[in-house]
């Protein structure tokens, strides 16, 4: 039996767009026709958070989206992401307003039509697809010149189509994107890059859950596990592939399955070892443990790095820390090499 939070027009919809990338290509034409969008304008200091799924990245998001100062993708923008002035225009006349809801993860965040969350990586998989999503994995891709040029265009058409003129810079969360940082800083050379981490153990405990969740949830909802794969969300569920970031990883993904604990401190290992020796060298390394007990001088670096004023209602954010959780069977020398790399990322983020 399937089940979706959809209806028939809509995963019709969703379907073609996002299922057929010769539509999106051409959705991403057809919004270049409207005069004046996708023009240059000086360069603002645009936010990109990427990291690992269940590291804190939406929250980190949203307390910048909180600003008002920034433009991202949002539900709104579906499923049309790659031409949002035209869309915005077409879509006006039945725009629908709903309260927001859980969203599936089941951890207490909620959604609504005008909540930002990571669309971005369908212009990646839409234009460079073959470059770095294989049959098994993810891998890092190398971006040319022609393509990072397309993508200014693509985000300079985002911010040109908000209806908040107060919104001129361009906030991104885009787990994904750690497989092409590089390209990113070229893109936008001033802008911030922040790529939060967690405690690697109840890190991979998270994701081993969510994985499981997911699982479930795509066993009886078919169009859930393509619009996950439509999005580029490899994350976890029956949609996963790892990240491969070497032909020969510190660690081999194949000594596990995706059920077993170790599998995820795999690729939490692989993952953050990678971030720690390649990530742009101006990137801000964010504790998620560190945010949550200890809030304000976090974001008062943060916000100060991305030229925005701390005030009352950032100081009185407050993040919860999730409970300790156990796991069965977790391989020794694997904990320990990634309490290493956890120990050498805070020593990174204590230097802020």
């Amino acid at each position: 039996m399937e089940t979706s939070d959809y209806n028939f027009g809509d995963r019709l919809l969703h379907r073609l767009v996002l299922g057929m990338p010769f539509i999106s290509k051409v959705s991403f034409e057809l919004d270049g026709i409207l005069p004046g969008k996708g023009q240059d304008h000086p360069e603002e200091k645009h936010v990109f958070v990427s990291g690992l799924a269940r590291a804190g990245t939406t929250i980190l998001m949203r307390t910048f989206f909180d600003t008002g100062q920034f433009r991202s993708l949002t539900y709104r923008d579906m499923p049309f992401v790659l031409m949002p002035s035209l869309w915005k225009k077409l879509s006006k006349s039945f725009y629908k307003q709903e309260e927001a809801k859980e969203r599936a993860h089941g951890d207490g965040i909620q959604v609504g039509f005008d909540s930002p969350e990571a669309f971005e990586e369908v212009f990646w998989r839409t234009f460079s697809g073959d470059d770095y999503i294989f049959e098994n994995c993810l891998q890092p891709h190398s971006v040319n010149k022609e393509l990072i040029d397309q993508f200014r265009l693509y985000v300079r058409r985002i911010i040109a189509s908000s209806n908040d003129r107060n919104q001129q810079r361009y906030l991104s969360k885009n787990n994904n994107n750690i497989l092409r940082l590089g390209a990113i800083r070229k893109a936008f050379p001033e802008s911030l890059i922040i790529i939060p981490f967690r405690d690697p153990l109840q890190h991979a405990i998270s994701l081993l859950n969510q994985h499981q969740k997911f699982c479930d949830r795509h066993s009886i909802d078919k169009f859930s596990y393509d619009y996950m794969r439509w999005l580029g969300h490899h994350e976890f569920g029956m949609t996963h592939k790892p990240f491969q970031f070497e032909k020969e990883s510190r660690s081999s993904l194949t000594d596990y399955k995706a059920n077993h604990i170790n599998y995820w401190l795999n690729i939490w290992i692989n993952t953050y070892y990678y971030l720690f020796q390649n990530a742009p060298s101006d990137s801000i390394f964010v504790c998620f443990e560190e945010l949550c007990e200890s809030p304000v001088p976090t974001l008062r670096y943060l916000f100060e790095s991305a030229y925005l004023l701390l005030d009352e209602d950032v100081l009185n954010k407050t993040f919860n820390l999730p409970p300790t959780k156990e796991a069965d069977g977790i391989d020794e020398n694997m904990r320990n090499q990634a309490q290493g790399i956890y120990q050498d990322l805070r020593v990174l983020a204590t230097k802020k």
